[in-house]
């Protein structure tokens, strides 16, 4: 049995998968927050929190990066940690130098913040060869419109530091480029409370279909679980409405991606990491949007499990204690995955105001089809805007094929019976809502205030 220090987590699927994964594998974990009330108000109702079932339960300032380590450290001689890992994405740079400080696995620090840092990604990528779109890293809206006539509109103006796609858009002229940077520009702090990176990235807009690679890399070895594709919408934001697995691609396709998303891992320098990376196919040939050095988010991980045996987050367990994870595939009965995430359709939205959900028609003729594996959906009285980023899905419907690769095809047809009513909730003060008031999470809430129907 190991004991598992967990430095924070995401509030939605994560943060009941990975207590999950560490119990499942005859372990015990504790769990170390600035504030546990962030995750207790994101439970089900009348459930208790999945993270509640710690051995012990820490409160400390962990965005103070200059003495968590010395906490950690007072903590690891109390009770005697055999690995530290984090489920949110903004304390995966201080959980691997906190790992390296008490000689315990992990990734090597320096290349979990070049993963986590999209314009070092950027430039150890492009230093390395492995292909990426051509871009600019601007400090002053000056640059970032030169930057953006020298590459060419449309381009993609993007933090380097959040998650869920919050304030990444594309755009077409000097106008919007000047909007989008002011937008970074007024959120210097992420939904953790960190400061941000005071520089904008402006990127080439690449046109393809979009991929993700899951990938698991211990002791120098990258092994490639699959490939993942997705569905987008939203424009000018970049909003994933859906996910299938396996990719419906060509073998030469699919292999151009996995065989990138291991150039990439590895000129990262990133060991001991489950990964998730995002290449676009480009008519010019893949190119890499992103690597994640964690287990994919919008329940991926629950794709690749449902269809290959393989789970990715008992995985991270493993590698976060040294041990070799079992990536053996095993015969499920299912060819295909895919999940539909539902979105408010901004049309039914009151034009520059908020509502509220009154309750989403369709669900119980959804829920009782033969191919839905998972239906998850948000309860009467969720306060909803109009989507800009990953934060907004208001559910989601998982389905499985026995026969082939029609998963998607059937998750995008049920998402489309589904149909959310809501009220007027009145103006919204200001002229947009502020992205820090919710969390930035790469994936969809199983447990925020959703009702989750497995069959």
């Amino acid at each position: 049995m190991g004991h598992l220090l967990v430095v924070e987590s995401w509030v939605g699927a994560m943060s009941g998968l990975l207590p999950r994964a560490i119990h499942e594998g005859g372990h015990e974990f504790t769990f170390l927050t600035r504030d546990l009330h962030h995750y207790l108000r994101s439970a089900a109702e009348g459930e208790p929190h999945p993270l509640l079932a710690a051995r012990n339960i820490v409160t400390a300032e962990t965005n103070d990066t200059t003495e968590l380590p010395s906490l950690v450290t007072r903590l690891h001689d109390a009770f005697g940690f055999d690995a530290v890992l984090s489920a949110c994405d903004y304390y995966l740079p201080v959980t691997a130098r906190i790992a390296a400080r008490l000689g315990l696995p992990a990734p090597a620090p320096d290349a979990v913040e070049a993963a986590c840092r999209k314009d070092l990604t950027r430039v150890r990528l492009a230093a390395a060869g492995v292909p990426g779109p051509r871009f600019a890293l601007c400090r002053d809206l000056g640059q970032t419109r030169l930057a953006a006539r020298e590459i060419g509109y449309p381009v993609v103006v993007k933090p380097v530091d959040l998650c869920a796609g919050m304030l990444v858009r594309k755009v077409h002229d000097d106008a919007e480029a000047a909007r989008a940077h002011r937008a970074l520009v007024d959120f210097p702090v992420n939904a953790r409370g960190q400061e941000r990176a005071p520089v904008v990235l402006v990127e080439e807009f690449l046109t393809g279909a979009e991929v993700s690679v899951e990938t698991v890399t211990f002791d120098g070895h990258t092994h490639v679980v699959g490939v993942t594709d997705k569905s987008l919408g939203g424009a000018p934001w970049f909003i994933e409405t859906g996910h299938m697995f396996p990719a419906a691609l060509d073998p030469a396709s699919t292999r151009v991606a996995a065989d990138t998303a291991v150039r990439a891992v590895e000129a990262l320098g990133l060991d001991h990491v489950v990964a998730h990376t995002e290449i676009k196919l480009t008519p010019g040939g893949p190119r890499v949007v992103e690597v994640n050095p964690r287990p994919a988010g919008n329940r991926i991980t629950e794709l690749v499990r449902h269809v290959t045996g393989v789970d990715l987050v008992a995985a991270c367990v493993d590698v976060a204690l040294g041990r070799r994870p079992d990536l053996t595939e095993r015969p499920t009965g299912t060819r295909s995955a895919a999940i539909g995430l539902l979105l408010p359709n901004e049309r039914d939205l009151p034009a520059g105001g908020a509502a509220t959900l009154v309750g989403i028609d369709g669900a119980d003729a959804v829920r009782h089809r033969p191919d839905v594996v998972e239906l998850s959906l948000a309860p009467p009285g969720r306060a909803v805007r109009a989507a800009t980023s990953n934060n907004e899905y208001l559910g989601h419907v998982m389905t499985a094929d026995t026969e082939g690769a029609a998963a998607r095809e059937s998750a995008e047809w049920l998402l489309s019976r589904l149909r959310p009513r809501y009220v007027d909730s009145g103006p919204v003060p200001g002229s947009s809502p502020a992205p820090g008031s919710v969390d930035a999470s790469p994936e969809i809430a199983n447990s925020a205030g959703m009702t989750a129907v497995p069959r």
